[in-house]
């Protein structure tokens, strides 16, 4: 769906992204996640053709962004962090208006603005001004442009912002379900979010992507747990000799009790390791009390990735 090749952006001598490239396929969720300052608004105006990059390529769906900009931004839905929405209008107006500015055909204006009006739970508030509107309601209105003419690509900056417990679960929901015709690029400081909804998550730092994984496989350590009983001096061998195991820690959990934490090398396969693993603790004559991986919290990986070294 998305190829980004090379992607920079410089204003003068200072470059807000440099040398980025990644591959979205179709109706993926991706996190966008990095500190302030990091290049995230700057790939998402650069994605959306507001912002022209200072060098490399952007392919969407198969149409260079560069050369046919106008024919991707018709299968575009935008929600910048700060949404310019006229406080005079009444929703429904606007996001008429905002129909027209994305070339929906004129016949098809209604059903998209009513279908938008659904989706983002508006109904009580179509006719009232945008000015008496609460800010989490005025971030619904954001989104309903957004969705728009069902895109093919959303990017969403902060799209929960301002809802409360309720209205960010609703759009949770929202976002799954367009998903399913949409790819989506979220970016958010919630990491709860992060958690919540997406595929994969990629992480800029000073500009340039220093992590591009699956959930799936980031909640993932290379780290073991393994609770027997007392332990032997047989057992502690037989796990040091493994060759899946980097390192090897034991301590007392408990009376009678004891805790072992591997780690694993970096190419080691966690479910082989398993497995040897538990043999070393039969062969040993221990009890096996629990074996498990160690699941990392997006927070953590996120505070490692994205922290200056300097």
């Amino acid at each position: 769906m998305i190829e980004v090749h090379s992607l920079t952006r410089r204003y003068g001598k200072i470059a807000a992204v440099s040398d980025v490239s990644f591959h979205i396929g179709k109706n993926e969720i991706v996190g966008l996640l990095g500190h302030n300052g990091a290049g995230k608004t700057t790939i998402m105006r650069m994605l959306s053709g507001y912002l022209e990059p200072s060098s490399g390529t952007i392919n969407i769906g198969g149409v260079d962004l560069g050369s046919n900009a106008h024919r991707v931004q018709r299968e575009l839905g935008y929600l910048p962090e700060s949404l310019p929405i006229y406080p005079d209008m009444m929703v429904a107006d606007y996001l008429h208006y905002a129909a027209t500015l994305k070339g929906i055909d004129a016949a098809q204006i209604y059903p998209a603005v009513r279908q938008a009006i659904i989706a983002t739970d508006l109904g009580k508030r179509a006719l009232d001004r945008v000015a008496t509107l609460s800010r989490g309601q005025r971030q619904r209105v954001g989104v309903a442009q957004a969705i728009l003419g069902r895109p093919r690509l959303l990017i969403l900056d902060e799209p929960t912002n301002g809802l409360d417990p309720h209205q960010t679960e609703h759009m949770r929901q929202l976002i799954q379900r367009l998903a399913r015709q949409a790819t989506v690029i979220l970016s958010t400081h919630i990491m709860q979010e992060v958690d919540a909804i997406c595929d994969r998550v990629l992480v800029l730092r000073q500009g340039k992507l220093a992590l591009d994984r699956r959930l799936e496989s980031l909640r993932q350590s290379r780290t073991m747990l393994l609770r027997t009983d007392t332990a032997t001096q047989v057992l502690t061998a037989y796990l040091r000799r493994m060759p899946q195991v980097a390192t090897l820690q034991q301590d007392a959990d408990g009376e009678n009790r004891s805790r072992y934490t591997l780690t694993l090398h970096e190419n080691a396969d966690i479910d082989t390791a398993a497995n040897n693993v538990a043999q070393c603790v039969v062969k040993a004559g221990a009890k096996l009390y629990q074996l498990q991986p160690v699941l990392q919290g997006l927070e953590a990986v996120f505070h490692e990735v994205s922290t200056d070294d300097s």
